[in-house]
């Protein structure tokens, strides 16, 4: 790891410095305060870790002195201390490092999660109900608020497909590693002869786009509304209220029609439509940056089979990091912590190793 040095240390200490001057003085106003106070709390963090460094090694410096002195007693005390500083040191300059990393602009967004089955009929339908079951205990364990957006309800339970918006803060940096293709393997309970079955569905989460990220043309739209199909009985809906809107430009095609009142369901869709045409900026922009390069970790390729979960071996394996975990209940009821946070620290490790290289 490339070690920071001293006089990075203080020139992130000087900005600090400098922002908290400006900010004080009653000279800034309106989008200027604004952008000088994003700008000071993302430089925060950065702050606590960069002092830690610089004060664990002062004092290593201070202990090393100690040791090379004349006196036996404070000699064999620093020599004792010097170890446990050394290792504290090493901690701090690696979340120093971390913490200097360039941050993906949408990390701290609420995200849109789609989920689709795959491949294996009904059984992928409920396997799509699985991840959305995971994903919702999950958001609830992290105090987020997940909302249905649209439906498509299988017969045998379970979805062909749907979407969930994920309101809350840092949503999008710990579940954008869960784009790609989930595979189950499991015995249906339709399955006489007990034999294993594999069936998958394809997740992508999206960063919820704001208005500002993406402008959309109306003219560029083409809105059909129409009657939301239901359950039967007194869930089938008298009016047309279900949305359908197409981005004439890209293609892509949204649909709403979970909710009853038809201007609920159109700003839904067009809430999906942003964040599928802001996927598709961010992933042009990465492409660019990237060049060959692809990371293992967060390509976010759709097609990529990521994670297999067997059943008769209580067992997920995320085929990315190499990681098998065998606590599949679990997971599934949204213990989910473990493979998240080994999914962030390899992408860390990649990313530092590619400062290094540059």
């Amino acid at each position: 790891m490339t070690r920071i040095s001293d006089e990075r240390i203080a020139q992130i200490a000087a900005r600090h410095e400098e922002l908290a001057a400006r900010m004080a003085s009653g000279n800034l106003e309106g989008p200027a305060f604004v952008a000088a106070s994003k700008d000071y709390a993302e430089l925060e963090p950065v702050v606590k870790a960069a002092a830690e460094v610089a004060r664990l090694r002062s004092e290593a410096a201070s202990l090393e002195e100690m040791a090379c002195g004349s006196d036996a007693e404070l000699k064999a005390m620093a020599e004792d201390e010097m170890a446990a500083t050394r290792a504290a040191l090493a901690e701090s300059e690696h979340a120093l490092a971390i913490a200097l990393l360039p941050r993906d602009a949408a990390d701290e967004r609420s995200a849109m999660l789609e989920i689709r089955a795959g491949t294996g009929g009904d059984e992928a339908a409920l396997f799509a109900g699985d991840l959305l079951r995971m994903y919702s205990k999950y958001s609830e364990s992290q105090g987020w608020r997940v909302e249905i957006v649209s439906e498509s309800a299988s017969d045998v339970g379970g979805f062909k497909e749907v979407v969930a918006s994920v309101s809350g803060s840092g949503v999008f940096a710990r579940l954008k590693f869960e784009s790609g293709v989930h595979r189950v393997q499991r015995v249906p309970v339709t399955e006489a002869g007990g034999r294993i079955h594999t069936s998958a569905a394809t997740v992508a989460v999206l960063p919820e786009a704001t208005e500002v990220d993406v402008q959309i043309n109306e003219g560029d739209l083409k809105i059909d509304v129409y009657r939301a199909s239901g359950a039967g009985g007194q869930h089938v809906n008298t009016t047309d209220s279900a949305v359908r809107i197409t981005h004439l430009p890209s293609g892509t095609v949204v649909t709403c029609q979970d909710g009853r009142s038809q201007h609920k369901n159109k700003e839904k869709a067009m809430q999906v439509l942003r964040a599928r045409l802001y996927e598709v900026q961010r992933e042009s922009i990465a492409a660019e940056r990237a060049g060959e390069r692809k990371a293992m970790v967060g390509s976010g390729d759709r097609s990529e089979r990521i994670r297999t979960y067997n059943f008769p071996q209580g067992r997920v394996t995320d085929h990315r990091i190499n990681l098998t975990l065998h606590r599949l209940p679990e997971i599934l009821e949204g213990a989910m912590d473990e493979l998240i946070g080994a999914l962030i620290a390899e992408d860390e490790a990649e990313r530092l190793a590619a400062v290094g290289e540059e």
